[in-house]
């Protein structure tokens, strides 16, 4: 990765520069630790560019770190398509994979160091009655009966929950800080809990299982992270974090520190709020191309470059904002604008017949691959006395707005000759099928003075396409902020896939020149490679108005 995308500067990159200017550090080390529990998001990959990102711009290292605590909600498919993100993105981690579960022996030894020091123990109630004792933000808690009993017989306990004597949710080890706290997370917290589920990693090893909270900490110390980066949700987590690094014999001390999480206007980045799009299939999958996660950005034919510069742009703050889809889609847009080829598709087709060239006709036009980008060569479409053009193209009557062919009214076909439409069939629905035109044969690259061309529309011959399914992907929500929605499901936009099916170029897909292309006129599109169709399949990735986008 260049250095050269992260030259934005932060309040982070201040403490890093401040600390390696002191010398409390030499090398800086970050860590990026997603939990195994669903896929990521666009906000993870904000995360990523920021930690991967600091790591090469100060010559340090970045670990990728499952935080493995709950297998009752994680598997192998979310680790590997993690790993697959974060490749994707242009990373690459420090030396080896790690994994919490790795520490898990040792994290089970601090556990057993802070019940000795009177720091921590083992609570008998119930999942109800420690939330009833733990108060709310206005009432302070209530210790548990269980809170000063003797070491020994946490000790006890401990080992018992750890050799399944419990069943799960009848015991579970808390922290003994202070019920009186003001900030709820300081009210003894639970460090471990019972889980009967066989571990991704450890398999049936344990049945005792240690907290986000408990072991994030630990495991940061351990792989001695520098700067320990999060988002602004954890800030007050960040109170235990030191607690408890500070109440272990633990020879490194890792500090936190937090940023504003990303928010999207039209989109949830909550896992478990994605989690309920799959399993009620409104979406098809956790890289549907409507979702903000990373594999459904990259199945809608995002760039890994196009997610880094966004990131860039939005830069490190401690200020929550909810972040203009606008900004995601220009930098989507600059990033083809520049790099995709060009060709010609219709997606809701009608025939044009030129009536004053003979039936077998057929010549070779030469047209660029791209306008401004020489380099991309030239491909040859045919020109016949059959063509498609896009049906919203049409117009019997003119009117201020149209730009198209209309009844009596000339218009250039795009890289070709200038037409006009003289007469027009319909089908019984009164439908029109064919629009019956001439063609003007000294027009190929040529503008006649003093002749009125409405515009410039985009076609194909009959005799040069391949069927084609065109997905065309809107938001997915119709409101701006449906994270602050208790009924977020509500809000779903009903029209965010519209499916059509029309025509591309016949040698498209086969000169191995691309798979993503700016459809003229219609938008950017990318070949979809995980439908299985026997017709080839395009996803809209973004339109060429992209306000034209948000108003259908």
């Amino acid at each position: 990765m260049k250095k050269d995308n992260y030259k934005q500067t932060n309040f982070i990159k201040h403490i890093i520069e401040k600390d390696l200017k002191n010398k409390l550090i030499s090398v800086i080390k970050t860590r990026f630790p997603p939990e195994p529990n669903g896929y990521l998001h666009i906000g993870h990959a904000k995360s990523i560019c920021l930690n991967f990102g600091l790591a090469t711009e100060y010559d340090g290292t970045c670990n990728l770190r499952f935080d493995d605590t709950n297998p009752m909600k994680e598997n192998i498919e979310y680790i590997n398509s993690i790993k697959n993100d974060i490749k994707w993105l242009g990373f690459k981690w420090n030396n080896d994979v790690k994994f919490s579960s790795m520490y898990f022996d040792k994290i089970y030894k601090y556990a057993i160091e802070l019940i000795n020091n009177g720091l921590a123990y083992v609570d008998l109630l119930n999942q109800e009655e420690i939330r009833k004792y733990r108060g709310t933000l206005k009432k302070p808690g209530i210790n548990s009966p269980y809170r000063n009993q003797s070491i020994e017989k946490n000790l006890l306990l401990f080992k018992q929950m750890k050799n399944g004597f419990f069943s799960t949710g009848e015991a579970c080890l808390r922290a003994k800080i202070n019920m009186c706290s003001p900030f709820i997370i300081m009210r003894d917290p639970v460090l471990y809990r019972i889980i009967f589920y066989e571990h991704h990693q450890t398999k049936n090893t344990w049945c005792i299982y240690p907290t986000y909270d408990f072991a994030h900490c630990i495991s940061d110390a351990l792989e001695g992270i520098t700067h320990s980066i999060c988002t602004l949700e954890f800030q007050d987590n960040r109170r235990l974090y030191d607690w408890i690094l500070n109440k272990i014999n633990i020879k490194y001390r890792a500090y936190q520190y937090e940023y504003s999480r990303l928010n999207i206007e039209y989109t949830i980045l909550s896992k478990r709020k994605l989690n309920i799009l799959v399993k009620k299939n409104i979406v098809t999958g956790w890289d549907d191309p409507r979702m903000p996660t990373i594999s459904g950005l990259r199945r809608r034919g995002y760039t890994p470059s196009s997610i880094r510069t966004f990131c860039d742009k939005i830069g490190v703050t401690k200020q929550d904002n909810l972040i203009e889809m606008s900004l995601l889609e220009s930098c989507i847009k600059n990033d083809l604008n520049t790099n995709a080829p060009r060709a010609m598709a219709i997606l809701d087709p009608i025939k044009i017949r030129i009536t004053n060239l003979p039936t077998n006709y057929l010549e070779i036009l030469m047209v660029p691959n791209h306008p401004n980008q020489p380099n991309m060569g030239y491909r040859s479409v045919y020109f016949t006395n059959e063509l498609y053009i896009d049906r919203s193209d049409f117009y019997e009557q003119e009117t201020i707005e149209h730009n198209g062919l209309i009844l009596g009214k000339e218009i250039r076909l795009r890289y070709s000759y200038i037409i006009k439409a003289q007469k027009i069939k319909k089908d019984k629905y009164k439908n029109i099928v064919e629009i019956q035109c001439i063609y003007d044969k000294e027009t190929l690259g040529k503008h006649p003075k003093n002749r009125k061309v409405k515009g410039v529309i985009h076609w194909l011959s009959t005799k040069n396409t391949r069927p084609a399914i065109f997905n065309l992907y809107d938001k997915l929500f119709n409101i701006k902020n449906p994270e602050k929605e208790i009924n977020f499901l509500q809000h779903i936009n009903t029209e965010s896939l519209i499916i059509k099916k029309g025509f591309v170029e016949l040698n498209l897909l086969t000169t191995n020149i691309s798979n993503v292309y700016q459809f003229e006129r219609i938008g950017y599109f990318c070949f979809d490679k995980q439908i299985n169709n026997t017709i080839a399949t395009f996803n809209r990735i973004i339109s060429l108005n992209i306000n034209k986008t948000k108003k259908k």
